[in-house]
């Protein structure tokens, strides 16, 4: 398929007093085919939102080069703009017009007459149920219907690429499954779509081909099928009765599996790739033989979780920024201006 988006060894640095100068992009390469829906998947402070804001033409690379649909983001930045919708982590509406207004103003900034702007605008208020709640204004929506605002503002020029930067971040699960839905259609409708996302699930659920990033990096991509096949056959979750047996059990099972095991001592759970099934009679053997009473024992299919996991060395929900760099969040502050600018 035509690439809709090619990067090829985009950079991208930012000072910070606290850490100096951080490395938000180191070398990225990036290809998303026409018609998918592609998802970035990375804890806080992989790059992910700043890949995006350059995609976007909000950022500019310190070096390398990056295309949408054969355009340079940089060189031929209008041309981008007129091809792409972005909706970012946080609603960009405004709370004081109604969603209505929000909608038909939006469609006059892209140049759509009165009428077009209205008429697009009951098209999409009608798409995103929001019909009922049009004329409200938007302060008094639910994150949910903020949300759902937001992706249809974006949707308003009809673009050929829309770029969804953690769009569910702070709902709640129906929210959450109700923009999944409308995302799914407008893949299934020939949008090519990059989601960024912190959630494994929402990746796996959504996306024909997903990258995890991590540091600046893509370390592996692939369909989410591929990817968890590549980590292996099975995975077996451990869980104890006890947790002053974490150490021991922890032991037995590198010794066995020769893997070192995820511990979540919360839960008392250590699970670990497991190459044959067959081992885990005896693993549980020797566990007893230790004297750590087990509360559940699970064999399962490898999970993104299980894949991230096995590229970075963390789980994903442990992996964040930090000691490493300032979060795309705290570098977006610094971003303010430019998106004030654009808008």
């Amino acid at each position: 398929m035509p690439a809709a988006v090619h990067v090829t060894g985009v950079s991208k640095r930012f000072a910070s007093r606290r850490f100096g100068e951080v490395t938000a992009l180191d070398k990225l390469d990036l290809t998303v085919s026409e018609g998918t829906l592609h998802g970035l998947l990375g804890p806080n402070g992989a790059g992910k939102t700043t890949i995006v804001r350059i995609l976007g033409t909000l950022l500019t690379p310190d070096e390398g080069k990056a295309e949408v649909f054969g355009f340079d983001v940089q060189k031929d930045a209008w041309r981008v703009r007129s091809i792409i919708g972005l909706t970012g982590q946080h609603a960009a509406v405004d709370g004081l017009l109604t969603g209505r207004e929000n909608l038909v103003m939006i469609g006059k900034l892209f140049g759509l007459s009165t009428t077009g702007a209205t008429a697009r605008a009951d098209e999409l208020l009608h798409r995103f149920d929001l019909v009922e709640a049009a004329d409200r204004q938007v302060k008094t929506y639910s994150g949910g219907m903020r949300r759902r605002l937001d992706l249809a503002a974006s949707l308003t020029a009809r673009p050929k690429l829309l770029f969804l930067d953690e769009p569910t971040t702070g709902l709640d699960p129906r929210s959450r499954i109700q923009v999944w839905n409308m995302v799914s259609e407008l893949r299934k409708e020939g949008t090519t779509v990059l989601l960024t996302t912190q959630y494994l699930e929402e990746a796996d659920q959504l996306a024909d081909t997903i990258s995890v990033l991590d540091r600046g990096k893509v370390i592996v991509s692939g369909t989410p099928d591929q990817l968890k096949k590549d980590v292996g056959p099975d995975w077996v979750d451990v869980t104890l009765v006890d947790n002053t047996a974490i150490d021991v059990a922890k032991e037995t099972l590198r010794n066995r599996l020769g893997v070192e095991p995820v511990v979540d001592t919360e839960t008392m759970r250590l699970h670990a790739p497991i190459s044959d099934s067959s081992m885990l009679g005896d693993l549980l053997y020797l566990l007893k033989q230790a004297g750590v009473v087990v509360g559940n024992v699970a064999l399962r299919r490898p999970t993104l979780d299980d894949v991230f996991l096995a590229v970075t060395g963390r789980p994903a929900e442990s992996a964040a920024g930090g000691p490493n760099g300032p979060t795309d969040s705290q570098r977006g502050k610094r971003e303010k201006a430019t998106k004030k600018g654009r808008r």
